[in-house]
């Protein structure tokens, strides 16, 4: 069934070739050309001196530039599919995810000149993408698609919970509440442009590919942000096994970081599946005067 059909609540043979909805409402993507980093924290302790909550989100920091560019990159490659408010929105995305980039860019400062293995984790970045590329556009949108639900899911959790940034300087607690309002708002226009991309294709070779995508990005975004963060923690004087659990158990048994911030994960299965479906556009509201007054 067609992701039109099903939001709409008609049924259609599932091996036409139909053309899903491209757009569904959502609100405006607007880039901010903003910089944050005037001073630069400490690079294990800034998060109120817990060292394995930094540890975490600097890792997911350093994911960030080459991550980021890779959707850019891959949202770049289907620009002539769309065309409209979605070409429009994907301009926008691409510069909102640019901006993102330079952004953590001078966040990732802080971990020069300490004894982190910057090169090795980079270079892990680096070659997984590389994968991607190698394998296709197509594998690259899936990955931006399935990826760009977990950040929207962790941004969501990130502001209904911005205690979880408590003791940390200023403007690093506003630059991840502003990358988590810029996620939320832009959360659907790389999956609107893979089903644009994808338009002409069987309804359930559409599902397969992102059902695909998104088992594979599951396995992979959790193991290399463990990955990540215990490399991090064992430089900074932490036995590997033990970093190892402690991610594990930030993660997912408390504050459980990623198990609560997966609130959705499970419906991204549906054949219907739009991510406006989680509507949290009020969410959004609330935070826009408090993150941009002018």
């Amino acid at each position: 069934m067609s992701d039109a059909a099903i939001l709409n609540g008609g049924t259609v043979n599932t091996g036409a070739v139909r053309a899903p909805a491209v757009r569904e409402t959502g609100v405006p993507i607007t880039p901010r050309n903003i910089r944050f980093m005037q001073a630069l924290p400490q690079a294990a302790t800034w998060l109120g001196g817990d060292i394995v909550a930094t540890a975490v989100y600097n890792a997911l920091s350093l994911t960030f530039p080459d991550g980021e560019r890779m959707f850019m990159d891959s949202v770049r490659h289907y620009k002539d599919r769309v065309s409209g408010q979605l070409l429009q929105d994907a301009n926008d995305f691409i510069a909102q995810e640019a901006i993102h980039t330079r952004e953590h860019v001078s966040l990732n400062k802080v971990m020069e000149g300490a004894n982190y293995p910057l090169d090795r984790i980079r270079a892990h970045i680096k070659n997984q993408i590389g994968i991607a590329e190698k394998l296709g556009p197509m594998v690259m949108l899936g990955a931006t698609i399935s990826l760009e639900h977990f950040t929207a899911m962790l941004g969501d959790s990130l502001l209904r919970n911005p205690s979880q940034l408590d003791g940390a300087p200023e403007d690093v607690k506003r630059l991840w509440l502003w990358h988590a309002f810029e996620e939320t708002e832009h959360k659907a226009v790389a999956f609107d442009v893979f089903n644009a991309a994808t338009a002409n294709m069987a309804d359930w070779r559409r599902y397969l590919i992102r059902v695909r995508a998104m088992l594979i990005t599951t396995v992979d975004f959790i193991a290399h942000i463990t990955f990540y963060t215990s490399l991090l923690l064992a430089a900074d004087g932490m036995g590997r096994g033990k970093a190892t659990f402690k991610t594990l158990w930030f993660l997912f048994g408390k504050p459980a970081f990623f198990r609560r911030g997966m609130r959705g994960y499970w419906s991204w299965y549906r054949p219907g599946f739009h991510p406006w479906q989680h509507d949290n556009r009020k969410l959004l509201e609330s935070w826009r005067g408090r993150l941009f007054p002018n």
